[in-house]
């Protein structure tokens, strides 16, 4: 993970931080499901080790990530504007600005859809816990964050891409 100027003061107007430069971590042929996502690593500018912070837009059509649950980070989104769709293992919800979501580890697998016209725009709170694995139940993808904070991408069978 690169490390990010440290900012000249202890608040900024979270939308003047610059987009994540790398728009997905995920391999071909997923990387275009997340096409329209723009995350502006609040977390990072700070430099924060901890937890991560981003701030998050989803263009009509776009989504977070691929459905997916972490082995041992929690993770947090608040809805600052729009109407995103939580798609989680067997069940759909429409949230709405003002609503929040919460995805123990080992939860229920899950990600936003933007379905509408509109913009969607949220705040994404993650820990960053060493050793944590994403596994996607949909898709033939697992991950594994390596020690440099960066993840590691293979198929189920462990096969790199």
């Amino acid at each position: 993970m690169e490390k990010p100027t440290r900012p000249l003061s202890a608040a900024v107007e979270a939308a003047k931080v610059a987009p994540r430069a790398k728009r997905s971590s995920y391999p071909d042929p997923f990387a275009a499901r997340v096409r329209g996502r723009e995350k502006r690593s609040l977390g990072d500018f700070f430099g924060l080790t901890n937890f991560g912070v981003n701030l998050t837009t989803l263009a009509p059509g776009a989504q977070s990530a691929l459905k997916h649950r972490h082995s041992r980070q929690d993770e947090f989104v608040f809805i600052l504007e729009g109407e995103p769709t939580l798609l989680r293992d067997d069940d759909e919800i429409l949230l709405r600005a003002g609503m929040c979501a919460g995805f123990p580890a080992e939860g229920a697998a899950h990600c936003l859809v933007n379905r509408t016209d509109r913009d969607v725009v949220y705040l994404e709170i993650g820990d960053r816990s060493a050793g944590d694995e994403a596994t996607y139940p949909d898709d033939d993808l697992k991950a594994a964050l390596g020690p440099d904070g960066r993840w590691i991408m293979t198929h189920k069978d462990d096969r790199p891409y």
